[in-house]
């Protein structure tokens, strides 16, 4: 094997290994921003329990509460259970 052929094999994995560490950096950034869309969705059920609990609740406010369940359950399907631990602590 020649000098240019091993320089093309090198420069063949390090492209390899370079779109591997972009998927992955890509992915951890989309389970970044699904866990930030989530902790907004546990903001607002929050809420409107609290405003449930203090009789100020609008009257779309149960409805409003199933859709942040649903969001949730779409959001554990992909990424797993919410455990109640804050990981950003």
């Amino acid at each position: 094997m020649g000098f240019m052929d091993k320089v093309k094999e090198q420069a063949s994995v390090a492209a390899a290994a370079a779109k591997d560490a972009a998927q992955k950096g890509q992915a951890k950034v989309g389970e970044v921003q699904a866990k930030r869309a989530a902790d907004g969705v546990l903001r607002q059920l929050g809420l409107a329990a609290y405003l449930l609990q203090t009789e100020r609740a609008k009257g779309t406010t149960e409805s409003d509460i199933a859709g942040y369940v649903e969001s949730l359950k779409a959001y554990e399907a992909e990424f797993g259970e919410l455990d109640g631990t804050d990981s950003s602590s």
